[in-house]
């Protein structure tokens, strides 16, 4: 029986993960900052909740510990974030240093002593990290956090080449919309009225949905089983119709037309 580390496991996407990675005969480890309120996984045979904020290194430290000296683990699904929205110079530093902190620097946290652990007991390990269809194509006012998801593509294409000889591989898995709570507690808007015409095609796009198609859960939840399982040799995986057609808008006419091709998308002037 496999055993499936999760971050982020409170709810959304890592819940819904959680709860198909046992379904399907998996031991799962699953993380989050409070435990305690927890009222359905901890009901679940081979399923061990641990207490972990990616943002305090101590807690990480204990976490990942406390879950290999309960025997081996497999896969290491890297799901915890979330999103900071709105223009560039509306965010504070403090802002820009939590979302780093949170969306890059809690995955390499995380990832580190795991590669170590895998490595030293030749284990061909899997780490699937979740990015965003941000990271195939940018989106407008989500400036930051697409910087944190196109850092995560490349620290795994990275990741992979460094960890090849010993049979250790990275996959992402990008979704578009998800029907969770991201747009809720998972979400930090700031707002700047010189900025305003541009948020409008935004929300028009997120209304009649032109712009993203907010999926079920379970959706991308099967994207990442089927990443975890397929056993072929290919890190991306898009999620999602949104994001899948992003994907192959971006590979037919290439970064130059698409970027082009965004901008007409959502030309506005500035506000007056």
């Amino acid at each position: 029986m496999k055993t499936i580390f999760i971050t982020g496991a409170s709810s959304g996407l890592g819940k819904t993960a959680a709860k198909l990675f046992h379904g399907k005969g998996w031991n799962v480890i699953a993380t989050m900052r409070n435990p305690e309120k927890e009222t359905e996984l901890n009901k679940l045979e081979n399923l061990i909740l641990l207490k972990m904020d990616l943002n305090r290194p101590d807690e990480v430290t204990e976490a990942v510990n406390d879950a290999i000296a309960g025997g081996q683990i497999d896969l290491v699904l890297n799901n915890a974030g979330y999103g900071l929205t709105g223009p560039f110079e509306a965010y504070s530093q403090e802002q820009i240093a939590s979302q780093i902190d949170t969306n890059l620097m809690g995955v390499l946290r995380v990832a580190q002593p795991f590669v170590r652990y895998f490595r030293e007991n030749k284990i061909k390990g899997l780490f699937i990290t979740v990015t965003s269809a941000v990271a195939i194509a940018a989106s407008p006012l989500a400036s930051v956090y697409t910087a944190t998801k196109y850092a995560l593509e490349g620290w795994s294409e990275g990741m992979n080449y460094d960890l090849d000889a010993f049979g250790i591989r990275f996959k992402t898995v990008a979704p578009g919309g998800i029907k969770t709570n991201f747009g809720g507690s998972s979400l930090v808007l700031e707002q700047h009225p010189a900025y305003q015409p541009l948020w409008d095609k935004m929300m028009e796009g997120f209304q009649n949905g032109s712009l993203i198609h907010f999926s079920e859960p379970e959706e991308i939840a099967a994207v990442i089983y089927e990443a975890a399982t397929d056993g072929k040799d290919q890190q991306k995986y898009a999620a999602g119709k949104d994001a899948v057609a992003a994907s192959e808008k971006r590979d037919a006419l290439g970064f130059e037309a698409h970027r082009k091709e965004i901008i007409k998308q959502f030309k506005a002037g500035p506000a007056v």
